[in-house]
C-alpha cells in the first residue's frame, strides 16, 4: 500500500473516539457503542499512542478534551459524515439521479425544443450538472467521437457511424427578412422573387446538408442566391437582419419571438428543409446521468 494511505489506527477508533467526545462519559459511550468498557478504554489508548498527542484529561469526576482532543473532534465529523453518505451517494449515482452530462446544441436547438427539455430535465432531476457548449453540426460530431461531449442536438446530413440519433424536428423553411423589406409584409414569398436580397448564412463546412438544401432550393427557381456574410453563431445571423443587411432563412418553430425589427414570411415553392436531431455514441446510455437526459429528451425513443 502507497505510504500516504498508511496510517497507524483505524476508521473504528475514530467512531470509538467520536463517541467519548460526544458523551464525555467512557461508560455511556461504551453503551452506545455496544462494547465493553475496558475495550474502549484500551482503543482510545491505541489512538493516543498512534497520533502522539493526549485525547482526553481523565479524572474521577470527569472526562475533558484536551487541546489535541477537540481538534480531532472537529476534524473527524466532516470525515466520518462523508464517509457515511458514500453509499447513498453512489446509489444515486448509479441510477441517474445525480452526475453531470455534457450536452453540444446549434441555435436552432436553442430556439426550438432545448429550453423545454432542460425545464422538464432540472424538474425531474436537480441533483445533475448539465454543461452546455454551442457548437455547429460538423464541430459536435467531433467531440461527441472524442468524447469531449456526451450529446449533441445537431443537423445530420446522413446516418452517423457508431452514433445513436432520434430526430427532434423537420421543418421547411422561411425567411426573416428586415421588417421594411419590400417583400415583408406579404402572407408569402417564393425564392426566385428574392433573387436581389443579399443573404446572410453560415460557413458551408458547418452544416453542409442544410447548405446544400439551399442552393438546391435556389437552383430549382433558376436563381442563384447572393450570398452577402457566411457568419456563425445563429444569433450573428438574426442581429445582421435586424442591421438590415440581409435576409436569412428560419423555420416557423423558430420564428415564435422575433424582434420588431424584423419579421418572417413562409415560402412559397421550394425551400430549404431544417432537420434536428439529438444524438449519442453507441454505448453512450452506459453513463447513468446520461441515460436520464436521452429519457427526457426523447423518452422510450432513446432505446438503444
Amino acid at each position: 500500500m502507497p505510504r500516504e494511505y498508511q496510517f497507524p489506527f483505524e476508521l473504528r477508533h475514530l467512531i470509538y473516539f467520536r463517541e467519548v467526545a460526544r458523551a464525555l462519559h467512557f461508560r455511556k459511550a461504551a453503551e452506545a457503542l455496544a462494547i465493553a468498557q475496558p475495550a474502549l478504554s484500551r482503543q482510545i489508548a491505541q489512538l493516543e499512542a498512534a497520533l502522539g498527542a493526549e485525547l482526553f484529561v481523565r479524572s474521577r469526576r470527569k472526562v475533558e478534551l484536551t487541546a489535541a482532543g477537540r481538534a480531532l473532534a472537529e476534524r473527524i465529523e466532516p470525515l466520518l459524515r462523508n464517509l457515511a453518505a458514500i453509499p447513498a451517494e453512489l446509489s444515486a449515482l448509479t441510477e441517474g439521479e445525480t452526475g453531470h452530462v455534457r450536452v453540444g446544441f446549434t441555435g436552432l436547438a436553442m430556439a426550438t425544443v432545448l429550453p423545454e427539455i432542460l425545464r422538464e430535465f432540472h424538474r425531474r432531476f436537480p441533483r445533475i450538472r448539465v454543461e452546455l457548449n454551442e457548437s455547429p453540426t460538423s464541430s459536435q460530431l467531433a467531440a461527441l467521437q472524442a468524447g469531449e461531449v456526451q450529446c449533441g442536438f445537431f443537423h445530420p446530413d446522413a446516418i452517423v457511424p457508431g452514433m445513436h440519433t432520434r430526430e427532434l424536428l423537420r421543418e421547411r423553411n422561411g425567411v426573416l427578412l428586415p421588417a421594411d423589406h419590400a417583400l415583408a409584409k406579404q402572407a408569402a414569398v417564393r425564392l426566385k422573387e428574392l433573387a436581389g436580397t443579399p443573404f446572410v448564412l453560415f460557413p458551408r463546412s458547418h452544416n453542409p446538408g442544410f447548405y446544400d438544401r439551399i442552393l438546391a432550393a435556389f437552383t430549382k427557381t433558376g436563381t442563384t442566391p447572393r450570398i452577402a456574410e457566411e457568419v456563425w453563431p445563429r444569433a450573428n445571423a438574426i442581429g445582421l437582419v435586424r442591421a438590415g443587411l440581409g435576409a436569412t432563412f428560419m423555420c416557423p418553430s423558430e420564428a415564435r419571438q422575433l424582434p420588431p425589427e424584423v419579421r418572417f414570411v413562409p415560402l412559397d415553392g421550394p425551400a430549404p428543409e431544417s432537420r434536428l436531431v439529438v444524438g449519442w455514441r453507441a454505448g453512450g446510455k452506459e453513463d447513468p446521468a446520461l441515460r436520464s437526459f436521452l429519457d427526457v429528451a426523447v423518452g422510450s425513443k432513446a432505446e438503444n
